[in-house]
């Protein structure tokens, strides 16, 4: 097994441990690429900047769009056998249907400069599979829950139950969450199975409102909510605030609260993930797993 791993990345060495060959490089630069895919069969395409705020926002399109650009283009020319491309659910914005599957028709609006670049950087992918015959398959997680995870829904669950929060925000808002071990789980099976070539995968079942997710957590970490609850208004009116601030400080917004993050989490997503769970032969893991473990790991 071979992973391209960034310079900088403190990952490496763990990679190291656990046997992995590490190659040094970079999504953005093609050639670091197209070497380390070198006599490769399967190619899992994981890289992505996944965040709701940052300084410099070519980022987004370096990694997501170009990035992608480069990593598909590389599996076509040295003719890998197939690529598991990871996408993200937030690409279908707010379809019509509830709860949507592979099939529904997306949203007109993605919510998050995030969302509207992996949404790009999917496009590329389908027009290379029906233009150029690329081996792919794709999957969309809903939103990652479980132990070790920094990014926002493992953030937001630290931040509770560390009491960093205030107040809790958007009661009512449903997300559709998945095991981050499904997750592994998925990518494997989707590049293990015959014949899926062009299929899409949902992966995701738990459709729960932060109401619930809160309670949850509280549940399973003894630790009170905070008593006040942020109205939707303010909780908006404050993240076009706080996004103003951390363009003038080039911070993240205080809390996580940037616009980008409160608009994806106030539309939210329910998802209809079974066809992963029915073709790539598992059963999801409860939320309430999940967060058993990120909240153990964290404690």
């Amino acid at each position: 097994m071979f992973c391209l791993v960034r310079k900088t990345n403190p990952a490496k060495e763990k990679l190291k441990t656990m046997g992995v060959n590490v190659i040094e490089g970079d999504v953005r630069d093609r050639s670091s690429v197209l070497h380390g895919m070198q006599d490769c069969y399967w190619v899992i395409h994981l890289a992505g900047l996944y965040s709701f705020r940052e300084p410099d926002n070519w980022l987004y399109r370096e990694v997501n769009i170009e990035g992608t650009r480069n990593v598909m283009e590389c599996a076509l020319e040295t003719k890998v056998s197939k690529v598991v491309h990871v996408s993200s659910v937030v690409v279908f914005g707010k379809p019509k249907d509830v709860p949507f599957t592979e099939e529904s028709e997306k949203g007109a609006v993605r919510f998050s400069r995030y969302a509207k670049t992996k949404y790009e950087g999917d496009q590329i992918v389908w027009n290379l599979y029906k233009n150029r015959g690329l081996p792919v398959v794709v999957v969309y997680p809903c939103s990652v829950c479980g132990a070790g995870d920094p990014k926002p829904s493992g953030q937001y669950v630290s931040d509770l139950i560390h009491k960093r929060l205030p107040a809790t925000v958007l009661a009512d808002a449903p997300l559709t969450y998945v095991h981050v071990n499904d997750v592994a789980k998925s990518i494997i099976k989707a590049a293990e199975i015959p014949d899926n070539i062009g299929e899409k995968y949902l992966l995701g079942k738990n459709s729960v409102t932060f109401r619930e997710v809160n309670k949850m957590i509280s549940e399973i970490s003894g630790i009170p909510l905070p008593k006040l609850h942020m109205p939707d208004f303010l909780t908006i009116t404050s993240s076009y605030i706080l996004t103003g601030i951390s363009r003038l400080t080039r911070k993240k917004p205080l809390l996580g609260l940037s616009v980008d993050q409160i608009k994806t989490m106030k539309n939210g997503f329910i998802v209809d993930g079974s066809k992963a769970e029915k073709e790539l032969g598992f059963n999801y893991l409860p939320l309430r797993t999940a967060l058993e473990e990120k909240i153990k790991a964290d404690g």
